[in-house]
């Protein structure tokens, strides 16, 4: 779930300084998954909760194609709730599937992150 296909992961902004930004691709999906596993919740809200994951805001039109992908491929499952007030709203729910896929997330994570911890030790002992 990209933002911009054309982002850049450096970019100068004067000599000698650059913006730099550090991102996990495609970390939009664990982050929805791990929300998912939480409790289902309809679109509006994970839109709500996951800058506090990936750090970005996502846009709305693209968390919902990717939901409808993520359903397609039997990752979650929706229904509508007619219950609430206002207009009904479609609940998200991870399948089994789904736990099995964001267990093989995690892993992957736990080995980027034991790259990263390796990276950052050795740039701390060289300073």
């Amino acid at each position: 779930m990209r933002r911009h296909r054309h982002s850049r992961v450096r970019r100068r902004i004067g000599p000698g300084d650059f913006e730099v930004r550090a991102r996990v691709e495609r970390f939009a999906e664990p982050a929805v998954l791990l929300l998912l596993r939480e409790r289902p919740v309809h679109g509006y809200e994970l839109l709500e909760q996951l800058p506090e994951l990936t750090g970005e805001r996502v846009d709305m039109g693209n968390l919902y194609r990717f939901l409808r992908l993520l359903e397609t491929d039997g990752i979650v499952r929706s229904e509508w709730d007619d219950g609430a007030a206002g207009p009904s709203k479609r609940i998200y729910e991870l399948t089994d599937e789904g736990r099995a896929l964001l267990d093989q997330w995690a892993s992957a994570l736990r080995d980027s992150q034991t790259r990263l911890d390796g990276f950052l030790t050795r740039y701390g002992e060289r300073r």
